[in-house]
């Protein structure tokens, strides 16, 4: 308790020394000043008189610089508001109902033989399901709960319409914004992307106007959210008075694997139905009713390392069936790009006193190289207030809770969200954030950390900080359930590793 109340007033301190040491210096000044006279304010301006070239020149450079600020500064981005989809009750996807999908689809691939068929495969996908940190209230593709299932194409194009179009249906009527007023548009969807775009299928059903800059990112993984808004950011830097439209999903249909490779069964068991629309505005008259206004965005892309760019990668198994492979590097190649990730966030967002010993630890690990093993791991718990880190999986979680140092309530958003709608790719850390908001936890001057990984592999974060103390959005995914979070998920988690632990026994 002692080194914790010290480490506080050496933040305190440190943080706070230009203020401390103001006060004084104010004393100081007012002091001089007092001994002044009239006759002495009465020379100063008699100078200033008989010297006006460069009394204007200064006042040229001066307001010369001032107008070069106000011109060359990025303008600021706002969050007006955005929307999570919430699929319709039978939609459902019990951990038993996701077993019996898995079954169907086997059962339905007539390249097997069924009754020949390794129960062990099944088994296998029983068990990461029940350690998998997913509930029984996930929602699944309409496709594939459908028996038998339907893994066609008009299957689905049917599921990310629904998501799309409900996600973006809501945010209009929250926000009373015409569709004609967007000026920008960024879809991201990593696997499905038909022809025409995604894009194009917003313009069409929203009848969005002809002039407007339309983006659509295909194949970039879980961290494309965050992508799609530092996009976004770039372009209202540089279009002025517009709202932007920021779409994130992903598609569960055809991203389904049939086949009997244990690396790439382990995503059936996470990716469930999901999707985001977030409306962006750099208007200045949008500050009021805005929630959030955006702070920085660092992207890290560690593609250029062989193992980095193939420990996440769709492919053919060995009966030809297309998966998505997860390589046994993939732990240490994630917390390498976090590492690089937080190494460039750092600096923008911590307070100096948590730089300052950074950068002690830093020099004395080179001078005595054996004697300090690990760098100092920085407190961004001073410098954040919440986290959002997407709910890829429990081990994700957990080994980003140890790495940054958080705490249970820290990555309770995280679970939660991870436990009622599972691994949503891109758009999980905004189901994060409306649970945040459900709880009323955010706070005017609050500051949120999105943290995103995905395949390339990369690590994306963008940092929010609230405008208000922000209530949840009507519609939100969040608001008939809130009050069971987070206690029934400890319950249920426990009860299911001590239903694997009794399995493998």
């Amino acid at each position: 308790m002692t080194s914790v109340n010290v480490k506080l007033l050496y933040h305190y301190v440190l943080t706070n020394f230009f203020n401390l040491c103001l006060f004084p210096l104010t004393a100081f000044v007012a002091g001089k000043a007092s001994r002044h006279t009239t006759n002495d304010l009465h020379n100063f301006f008699s100078y200033l008189q008989h010297n006006l070239i460069t009394v204007a020149i200064l006042f040229a450079f001066t307001v010369f610089g001032f107008v070069l600020y106000m011109v060359t500064r990025p303008k600021p981005v706002y969050l007006v508001d955005y929307s999570c989809y919430l699929p319709p009750p039978h939609l459902r996807a019990s951990v038993s109902r996701v077993m019996d999908v898995f079954y169907q689809i086997r059962k339905a691939d007539t390249s097997r033989n069924v009754a020949c068929d390794d129960p062990s495969s099944l088994d296998f996908l029983r068990k990461i399901q029940e350690r998998s940190g997913l509930g029984d209230e996930t929602y699944g593709p309409e496709g594939l709960l459908h028996v038998p299932p339907r893994k066609t194409f008009a299957a689905a194009r049917e599921e990310t319409e629904q998501v799309i179009i409900g996600a973006l249906e809501n945010l209009f009527q929250n926000t009373k914004v015409n569709p004609r007023e967007i000026g920008i548009l960024v879809v991201n969807s990593s696997m499905f992307n038909p022809t025409p775009s995604l894009s194009a299928m917003v313009v069409n059903t929203f009848k969005l106007r002809s002039n407007i800059k339309s983006f659509n990112l295909g194949g970039m993984g879980c961290s494309a959210g965050v992508i799609a808004i530092d996009l976004a950011k770039d372009l209202l830097h540089v279009h002025k008075n517009t709202y932007a439209l920021v779409v994130s999903t992903e598609n569960i249909t055809q991203g389904i694997y049939a086949g009997e490779n244990r690396s790439m069964m382990v995503s059936n068991c996470l990716f469930r139905v999901g999707g985001a629309a977030i409306l962006l505005s750099n208007k200045p008259r949008d500050r009021r009713r805005s929630k959030y206004k955006l702070a920085h965005t660092v992207r890290t892309h560690t593609g250029a390392d062989d193992k980095s760019f193939r420990c996440v990668q769709q492919e053919d198994d060995e009966s030809g069936k297309i998966g998505v492979c997860l390589s046994k590097d993939i732990t240490n190649v994630a917390g390498t790009t976090l590492k690089k990730n937080i190494a460039t966030l750092g600096p923008l967002i911590l307070p100096l006193s948590e730089k300052f010993l950074f950068f002690v630890t830093f020099v004395a690990k080179k001078l005595l190289k054996d004697r300090i093993k690990h760098y100092y791991v920085p407190d961004f718990k001073l410098a954040i207030d919440h986290f959002c880190i997407h709910a890829g999986g429990r081990a994700v979680i957990d080994e980003l809770e140890k790495s940054l140092g958080l705490s249970p309530i820290d990555v309770e958003a995280s679970r939660s969200t991870l436990h009622r709608f599972g691994n949503t790719s891109s758009s999980s850390i905004w189901y994060e954030l409306a649970y945040i908001e459900a709880k009323g936890r955010m706070k005017k001057g609050n500051k949120a950390w999105q943290i995103a990984l995905g395949s390339g592999f990369k690590c994306n974060s963008a940092v929010w900080v609230a405008l208000r103390n922000v209530k949840p959005s009507a519609n939100s995914p969040w608001q008939h359930c809130i009050d069971r979070y987070p206690a029934k998920i400890d319950s249920d988690l426990s009860k299911s590793e001590t239903h694997v632990q009794n399995g493998r026994s």
